[in-house]
């Protein structure tokens, strides 16, 4: 190493790929007595990357955070699924460099030349439920008000302030943050007039007044941390001579450790506040020196939770709220580029939404002018018209377009002035005739723009935004890595600006948010299923009061011989194992686990004896928490699989899972450990076979070499119905016995 000074021992652990920065950040944190688990430079990741070093240090008891400082990643799925499995166990913070756009790469619609790399890694970092921050000062403060925070049950703040200036400062930092200041009830207010001086702010921030005492401090707080509208509270002190800092401090510190809501603390000033400072500190409240940047922690956290919300999504590869029909998509692209095409007609884009649902306007082709005139008149007047070749991708820049023809003479002579214009402007151009379809008019519709386009390391992304004919020059988007559900869809809306246009506004009714979250799951799946979309551009997709209605589509192929599974950076959740199968007269769904299945999972393994537990998890278990049911039920679909066998309750209606079969697959996919349980009142009956059958096909599918186990030596039945699946069993050590199944000889698992 370059390194002029060694790492101080601590519990961050610290991956740049920068060396230079880590020789002045270890000087940095070395002033300041930061200490580490880990401290390590990447340098070229010719073999070590990202992924690996997070799957060892997620792993690690003596890492409390990990920190990152990040260039570039590669092998996307594999850091992804690295990061997830981490951000799991502990926080996982980072700092990326390069986040100014270099400028639009070369594209063919307008979603290309909007998703920038640095949208794409943000929307990488939020779904892996890590916390990305701008600053590598910011990185040590997060990961501070992270550790001491008290978990967030919502996002509305309160500020109690003992000075005007400092709580605007904090409300103007909160609100350009994204942030949501509580609406005080009509009872908190009551309590505060008997509490306060006349000459109170009458609202929130609560301003309690320069001359407060510290009595006044800790009514204010009592009076905000009882309003059911309040999920936390930012107390900001600038120093007066009326009463000293410290004394404040000693005054609330009570409230600032025994209440079940955050508590923030900005002590503004120097010398005068050093000591009421570390008192809060003591009591585990996050301290700050300014408004901006108490609120700058408390977004944060705010950033950090809903990030950690979508790490417990996991939608379905093909989601059950609509039916896709991917093989007339795949035809209808396998046709465009057997034909040595790369670019659909507007036509046969509206061809591919409509396979998946997505609603379209009605187009058709007209070759000439006698059926141009022929079609108008069966869609009815008015109608729009647009030039059709596949060498004019933008068609209103060269005059391709005409709307709100209202006759067959307008028609006419719009048709024959395009043809004119085109072949002025391009006179290369291959010019196969025109578009038609009716003018759709919607009261009140937003223009927003829907699409996909592959990113080169974390492949497919989807892009949502406003739309509309300035859609470049506004550059109001936000990006998400697909598999989409309505939750992820809500999130990815949420993150425009034009959001706020979508929930209605004075006479303006809001848009059908349900269709238009699904239409953005519906892009999302033709990502998931179609590896040749290169670009997808839906501009507009008009949105108003009673659904969406895609205007205007262009897609872009390119081929490939990746599976579209394999371009994800997620693997999504693989629909297509499951099956069903007759256990003793009821029809049995094996299908993988799922997080929404934690309710599920906890019933099952409440009806499981405590003996059964034991054999299980090697030792006695009065109760599974909430953080390893999550675990067991949050699984990365590219390292681990879990297969249940679930039933549908006959008089309440409700789904019983009734056992389930897990395997965790080393992260060179060469070993994977395996795991069985059966609800007590079902054992020896075969359905433990039949789980077990399952998952070592699943396995040996996936190219794993060698699927082991160990057993406790008394658990007879587990080690009976392992020899009979073709596992080989070594003699017992310490009580238990290992047992290994070869994936590359050649056997069938029996039945028992």
């Amino acid at each position: 190493s370059f390194a002029h000074t060694d790492a101080l021992a601590g519990d961050l652990a610290f991956v740049a790929q920068s060396g230079a920065l880590t020789t002045a950040l270890l000087d940095w944190a070395h002033l300041r007595r930061i200490g580490f688990s880990h401290f390590i430079s990447l340098g070229n990741s010719l073999d070590v990357d990202f992924g690996d070093l997070l799957d060892y240090l997620g792993e690690d008891p003596h890492t409390r955070a990990i920190l990152l400082y990040v260039e570039a990643v590669t092998s996307a799925r594999k850091f992804m699924s690295a990061a997830r499995a981490a951000a799991r166990n502990k926080p996982v913070l980072a700092v990326k460099a390069g986040r100014v756009h270099e400028g639009a790469r070369a594209a063919t619609s307008h979603t290309g030349a909007l998703a920038g790399s640095d949208d794409v890694y943000d929307a990488a970092f939020r779904r892996a439920g890590m916390l990305r921050v701008r600053t590598t000062r910011e990185l040590f403060d997060a990961v501070e008000t992270l550790a001491r925070m008290k978990p967030l049950a919502g996002e509305r703040l309160a500020i109690v302030s003992n000075g005007g200036g400092p709580a605007v400062m904090a409300t103007d930092a909160l609100m350009e943050g994204g942030g949501t200041l509580a609406a005080l009830g009509p009872a908190t207010l009551q309590r505060l007039d008997q509490a306060l001086p006349a000459n109170w702010s009458h609202g929130n921030p609560i301003d309690i007044v320069g001359d407060a005492p510290r009595e006044r401090y800790v009514a204010a707080l009592e009076a905000a941390l009882a309003d059911p509208g309040v999920d936390a509270v930012l107390l900001i002190h600038a120093p007066t001579a009326i009463v000293a800092a410290t004394r404040i401090a000693r005054a609330c510190e009570p409230l600032l450790s025994g209440t079940r809501q955050p508590i923030l603390t900005c002590w503004m000033g120097g010398e005068s506040v050093r000591r009421a400072q570390a008192i809060c500190a003591a009591a585990g409240a996050p301290t700050y020196t300014t408004p901006e940047e108490a609120v700058g922690g408390f977004l944060q956290v705010v950033q950090f939770d809903r990030n950690q919300r979508q790490l417990l999504e996991a939608p379905a590869s093909i989601p059950e709220s609509f039916q896709p029909k991917p093989e007339l998509a795949r035809s209808l692209l396998a046709s465009v580029l057997a034909q040595g095409r790369t670019q659909l007609a507007e036509h046969e884009a509206k061809q591919l939404l409509a396979a998946y649902g997505i609603p379209v306007v009605d187009t058709r082709v007209a070759r000439d002018l006698m059926e141009l005139r022929r079609i108008a008149d069966e869609l009815g007047y008015p109608v729009a018209l647009k030039i059709l070749s596949p060498d004019l991708v933008h068609k209103s820049d060269v005059g391709g377009v005409a709307l709100d023809i209202a006759t067959a003479a307008e028609l006419e002579t719009a048709a024959e002035g395009m043809l004119a214009r085109c072949r002025h402007e391009r006179p290369a151009a291959r010019l196969q005739g025109f578009t038609v379809q009716p003018m759709i008019r919607r009261d009140h519709a937003v223009e927003l723009i829907a699409g996909i386009v592959v990113d080169a390391t974390f492949g497919p992304i989807v892009l949502f935004g406003q739309g509309g004919v300035a859609v470049e020059v506004l550059r109001d988007r936000a990006v998400a890595l697909p598999p989409l559900n309505l939750t992820l869809a809500r999130e990815l809306i949420s993150r425009t600006r034009v959001h706020r246009l979508l929930m209605g506004f004075r006479n303006r009714p809001p848009v059908d948010s349900q269709a238009l979250a699904l239409a953005l799951v519906q892009v999302a799946q033709l990502a998931v299923d179609c590896a040749e979309i290169a670009e997808l551009d839906i501009n507009p997709l008009l949105a108003y009061e009673h659904g969406v209605l895609a205007l205007d589509a262009r897609v872009t192929l390119k081929p490939t011989s990746l599976r579209s599974v394999e371009r994800l950076a997620i693997r999504p959740y693989p629909k297509e194992l499951e099956e069903y199968l007759e256990f003793e007269g009821r029809r049995v769904l094996l299908r993988p686990i799922r997080p929404e299945d934690q309710p599920q999972h906890s019933a099952f393994l409440a009806r499981v004896s405590p003996e059964d537990l034991r054999t299980r998890f090697f030792r006695a278990i009065r109760a599974v928490s909430g953080r390893d049911l999550a675990s067991l039920t949050q699984i990365d679909y590219e390292r681990a699989m879990a297969f249940i066998a679930e039933v549908r309750d006959a008089t309440t209606g409700a789904n019983e899972t009734l056992g389930v079969a897990r395997a965790h697959a080393d992260p060179d996919n060469i070993e994977a450990e395996f795991a069985i349980l059966v609800r007590s009142d079902l054992k020896a009956r075969g359905l433990g076979s039949a789980l077990l059958s399952k998952l070592v096909h699943y396995c040996e599918e996936r190219g794993i070499q060698r699927i082991v186990g160990e057993v406790l030596a008394d658990n007879s039945r587990m080690l009976h119905l392992a020899k009979h699946c073709g596992f080989m069993l070594e003699p017992p050590a310490n009580g238990i016995v290992r047992v290994t199944y070869d994936c590359n000889r050649t056997h069938t698992p029996k039945a028992v």
